[in-house]
């Protein structure tokens, strides 16, 4: 008789545990806590369709409306746009500050001073005088060869400025995100990677970004979700062709400026819902590997090695079970 088939008659011969009538504890003041919230959702929602303050009919009127998804459209790009420069210029800041180069770090520390230290809407300001300030733009080698001359007096790309203000606004906490990502990684990993033979930009790409990733993308997605927000500010460029924008001068011409908001806070709730789903799948995908629960796969595999069966039991919190 093998040893595996001793051991298996010797665990057969061992008397059963008797099966635990396991009682659930009652959460009285769980219910009374629902309860109390349903009744006051109820009374907040009966509230709203009752008052006539709100105009639910210039509501649905306006909620499609061309010029509404046209403005909803507009805050997309603007959203997009402005957070494609905020990454590509927060992974430059990020490794300025990193650099042991003493004015690489010193610079960005000091544009991640002036940008986080001042209100988004004042340096929107600033970019819609800006124009005003700088009458022409020379490209080239000082004092030497010059390549371009624009002039910008009277220029108004009020939609390229808001752009550029929204996004070197976000770069500067960017940065810092990217930083913290990078940081999070251990020396270890990119010292085994360096001794494995793999180069710098070998180490980022394959060892040091893939577990930086599930730190960035949090604060990333939350950033994202409050710039969608903040494009409401541009209004200070002056550009009024976003969705608040548009929405507040419609009230204006029909002197209904609640319906409007809430149209405006409709669009607004639709695309932070549609970021946040694409934030918690990214999440999903980057934290893999970071769970110690085994998959069935592996538990089988354990199973044969030591020649025992595999029992599952579903209503475990692992749900998996040998």
């Amino acid at each position: 008789m093998s040893h595996k088939e001793s051991r298996s008659s010797e665990v057969s011969t061992e008397p059963e545990p008797e099966p635990i009538e396991a009682v659930p504890l009652r959460h009285p003041g769980r219910w009374v806590a629902a309860a109390i919230v349903l009744v006051l959702l109820g009374l907040f929602v009966y509230g709203a369709a009752t008052n006539e303050a709100f105009r639910w009919d210039i509501y649905g009127q306006y909620l499609f409306d061309r010029r509404i998804t046209e403005a909803a459209w507009v805050t997309i790009q603007l959203t997009v746009l402005s957070m494609t420069i905020a990454v590509v210029l927060g992974v430059v800041l990020a490794i300025m500050r990193m650099s042991p180069n003493p004015v690489l770090r010193a610079a960005a520390w000091v544009y991640l001073w002036v940008f986080r230290g001042t209100p988004v809407y004042v340096q929107l300001v600033f970019w819609g005088l800006f124009t005003s300030i700088y009458q022409t733009l020379d490209l080239g080698i000082p004092f030497v060869y010059q390549f371009a001359h624009i002039e910008l007096h009277g220029l108004h790309e009020a939609f390229l400025f808001a752009v550029i203000g929204l996004g070197l606004n976000e770069a500067a906490y960017m940065a810092e995100i990217v930083r913290a990502g990078v940081s999070s990684v251990s020396e270890g990993q990119t010292e085994a990677s360096r001794a494995l033979g793999m180069s710098w930009a070998q180490t980022m790409r394959r060892t040091v970004l893939p577990q930086a990733m599930r730190v960035i993308i949090p604060p990333t997605g939350n950033e994202l979700i409050g710039l969608l927000k903040t494009t409401s500010l541009v209004s200070a460029v002056p550009y009024t062709l976003e969705l608040y924008g548009r929405a507040r001068d419609i009230s204006g011409a029909n002197f209904q400026p609640i319906p409007l908001l809430l149209v405006a806070a409709t669009w607004y709730l639709a695309i932070t819902s549609v970021l946040m789903i694409g934030q918690h799948y990214l999440e999903r995908y980057y934290s893999k590997g970071v769970s110690r629960k085994l998959t069935s796969r592996q538990l089988q595999a354990l199973a044969d090695a030591e020649g025992r069966p595999l029992v599952i039991e579903p209503d475990t919190p692992g749900g998996e079970r040998e």
